[in-house]
């Protein structure tokens, strides 16, 4: 493990993004393509969706590598922040692509449609948690209260898991995989952490 921790220091942040963003660029350039099957806005709001829900549970899985000793801590907020820009995108391709800017219709889902809430709740729980990404953000807040707001991480994997569960409408491969994982991420938080490595990370 302490060779993959030193392979992992020489990477640096930078490339945490620039690979973070290879999808986009990809689907960017199937949709100019007409790669996208029949349903190309569908097609991209999924992809969109998915990679945001991809990068969530990366950054999720930080802490517990952490634990077994594999330390990716230094590219948590590359996740989390690529998390929110494509879940950010992903709102957008519903607002602009799917529902063409009818607002009326929108406000309609965000009552009736259960799918469409929880969307909305798991996008509004990333927003502080991208407000509060930066450094002096943490100094503000002082590490103890960062912590706590920043487990509203909790409630954006959930409420994304809960929303891709209720839009998809059937229990595929897919759909299981990454609710188990979620599940499995979350649940690993619950579990205590040894003296010893709680001492060492004080």
């Amino acid at each position: 493990m302490q060779r993959a921790n030193a392979l992992v220091r020489r990477v640096p942040t930078w490339a945490v993004y620039g690979l973070g963003c290879l999808p986009l660029a990809y689907l960017v350039w199937a949709a100019v393509r007409g790669g996208l099957g029949v349903d190309p806005v569908k097609a991209i709001e999924h992809r969109l969706g998915e990679l945001g829900l991809q990068f969530l549970l990366a950054s999720l899985a930080v802490t517990p590598l952490r634990r077994v000793g594999l330390n990716l801590i230094r590219f948590r907020r590359a996740l989390g922040l690529l998390a929110f820009v494509h879940v950010s995108l992903h709102l957008a391709a519903w607002v602009w692509l799917d529902m063409g800017l009818r607002w009326p219709e929108m406000a309609a889902d965000l009552v009736k449609r259960p799918y469409v809430i929880l969307g909305m709740v798991g996008f509004l729980a990333m927003l502080p948690l991208a407000a509060t990404s930066t450094d002096s953000a943490i100094r503000r807040l002082g590490p103890v209260v960062w912590g706590r707001l920043h487990r509203l991480s909790y409630v954006a994997i959930l409420a994304g898991v809960l929303h891709l569960v209720l839009l998809s409408k059937v229990w595929t491969a897919e759909v299981i995989a990454y609710a188990g994982l979620a599940l499995l991420l979350l649940a690993l938080r619950l579990v205590p952490r040894s003296p010893r490595r709680a001492a060492a990370s004080v």
